[in-house]
């Protein structure tokens, strides 16, 4: 684990660091940013809008530079730049604040080599040429326990102020498609959105800080721009027409800005929604192929139609058909054109004139609603489907067209 990382770093670090040197005294430079947090997969913003003793900014580990809490990438270019350390998977930090302070003070105790694995980047170069950076991550155990600590701290935090979200009677919205006004619960306003105008970001108790969330939406749509696909258009018209025909009314689930508002994303340490959920699929799976384990399949009896013979398969049951009384059912569906309401009918009428219909009726389970087996003319032909009274069976019987099948002839021979 730790070999791995540190030879990631490594390799990042010496690739880009004739632009590490060429900038360090212009920290405030684009084309640094580019070069040094693009490759070291640092993110745009922190994981929320924690604060900490009140304090809107965060230190230096080393120095006494502040950077507010939105702008955690610049502090980490700047730690980077002016004291050469890395730390590895900031994503994974569920507070960079208090994480910050927590390190500040144990650097002012005990060296940092105590903590950080150095990594010399040129080490076949010249002395001159060759640097020093220090790697702070969690394979250092006690780094391990702080990311845990606080990662159960904002869990902790998060289903606190999603259950006054819950509880909350006074929440005030408007709907974001036809400016329609809510009062009460969030739930209302959001059950409204998905249910009138097919727009849907989640089952509201999955949600935490609803007002938050919803105004950056509505901020996205006020800049003319699409929740999905996050095209800008040129005006309202336009996009209402583009979400709609595209369907796009929803919110791109890649765009990892939204991540913060579903609680399952606070849920385990270093896990996305779509890992969870990939986990809890898996597990599913294996728990059905577990219960279907033991499953024996029983044979399925089909029962002739005029005695009372029962067969394994259906094969057997038209060969003993055929040889027994001279009914031939396939014979009979070819030459007659029958579709597949015909020979439900045709299976009905047989049974309830010789036998009581069975209500689990194997046979009529096994009946072909293919039209592969018919003529081009008799697949051509629109039988329509009629639902018959069965009140009148006298009538019924004169009058129907099962009359002119020959079943008579065959119960005669």
């Amino acid at each position: 684990m730790a070999a791995s990382k540190t030879q990631g770093v490594v390799a990042r670090l010496e690739e880009h660091d004739g632009e590490i040197r060429s900038k360090v005294g212009d920290v405030g430079c684009e084309d640094s940013k580019d070069c040094i947090l693009e490759p070291l997969s640092l993110p745009e913003s922190p994981g929320g809008d924690t604060t900490f003793e009140g304090s809107p900014s965060v230190p230096c580990i080393f120095c006494e530079e502040h950077f507010p809490v939105a702008e955690q990438d610049k502090l980490l270019k700047h730690m980077i730049i002016e004291h050469k350390i890395v730390i590895a998977d900031v994503k994974l930090v569920a507070d960079f604040q208090r994480y910050i302070l927590y390190w500040r003070k144990r650097f002012t105790e005990q060296p940092i080599t105590d903590f950080c694995s150095v990594i010399r980047i040129n080490s076949t170069a010249p002395s001159e040429e060759q640097d020093n950076y220090f790697l702070l991550c969690d394979v250092l155990p006690e780094d391990r326990i702080l990311r845990e600590e606080l990662q159960k701290q904002k869990l902790k935090e998060i289903l606190e102020q999603q259950q006054l979200e819950r509880n909350d009677t006074n929440f005030h919205g408007i709907c974001m498609f036809c400016s329609e006004e809510f009062l009460g619960n969030r739930s209302v306003l959001l059950n409204h959105m998905a249910r009138e105008h097919a727009f849907n970001i989640g089952l509201p108790d999955n949600i935490v800080n609803c007002n938050e969330f919803l105004c950056i939406l509505q901020k996205k749509l006020d800049n003319l721009q699409c929740l999905y696909c996050e095209k800008t258009f040129r005006d309202k018209n336009t996009l209402k027409d583009h979400m709609r025909k595209k369907q796009h009314r929803r919110i791109n689930p890649k765009n990892q800005e939204y991540d913060r508002f579903y609680v399952i994303n606070y849920l385990e340490l270093g896990k996305s929604w779509e890992e969870v959920q990939l986990e809890d699929d898996r597990e599913l799976l294996d728990h059905q192929e577990e219960d279907w384990s033991d499953w024996e399949e029983h044979p399925v009896s089909a029962v002739c139609l005029f005695c009372e013979k029962q067969a394994e398969t259906i094969e057997k049951l038209y060969v003993h058909m055929k040889d027994t009384h001279e009914f031939d059912l396939l014979k009979m569906k070819l030459e007659l054109g029958l579709n597949f309401y015909q020979q439900v009918k045709l299976v009905n009428f047989i049974r309830r004139y010789y036998f009581p219909t069975y209500e689990n009726d194997t046979l009529l389970c096994t009946l072909s609603d293919s039209d592969s087996d018919l003529t081009a003319q008799q697949q051509n032909e629109n039988v329509p489907v009629i639902c018959e009274d069965t009140s009148k069976l006298r009538a019924l019987k004169q009058n129907s067209i099962l009359n002119q099948l020959p079943l008579q002839e065959c119960l005669e021979n």
